[in-house]
């Protein structure tokens, strides 16, 4: 047997070694984070939601997922234990950075809009509400249609041919 026979089976083997070394260093990595966690430390589960941790236990941890919501989760389904700041700022809405008490609106036209052209949108609407409204019911096409046949002495469905 040469060495070019036995080449590709040392570089599977090889890959092997280093694909379950690096799967080896995330499951600690995983396992050391979970360690750390505490009661009160913000956390995502791997199914991407967001709770706060009240318990620990051997194999499980009390979550509470809003407040007054607990919920039992397996300490595996644990994705990520967060920082303080990080859980406020994704759950909260918290961000430390901008400590402006600035309101946004909803939509630029209050940015952009006077006093005039509010009282001339609030005339504009009560004008509206004044104005007749149309009937939209289909009365008036069956009727018409009524009528039509008798003018003609013809029922549906007749035809000239005698």
């Amino acid at each position: 047997m040469s060495i070019v026979t036995l080449l590709p089976f040392i570089v599977l083997i090889g890959a092997m070694f280093l694909m379950t070394r690096s799967a080896k260093k995330k499951q600690q990595a995983a396992a050391q984070m979970r360690d750390e966690m505490q009661p009160g430390t913000g956390v995502r589960t791997i199914g991407g939601m967001y709770a706060t941790v009240k318990e620990i236990g051997d194999e499980t941890v009390l979550l509470e997922v809003a407040p007054g919501v607990h919920a039992v989760y397996a300490k595996n389904s644990i994705g990520a234990v967060l920082e303080d700041s990080e859980y406020n700022r994704i759950v909260h809405g918290d961000d430390p950075e901008s400590d402006t008490d600035a309101v946004v609106p909803d939509d630029a036209s209050s940015l952009t809009e006077t006093a005039e052209a509010t009282e001339k949108d609030a005339e504009t609407a009560e004008s509206e509400d004044a104005a007749p409204k149309a009937d939209l019911t289909k009365k008036a096409d069956a009727a018409e249609a009524a009528t039509e046949g008798q003018k003609d002495g013809k029922t549906d469905g007749e035809t000239d041919a005698k």
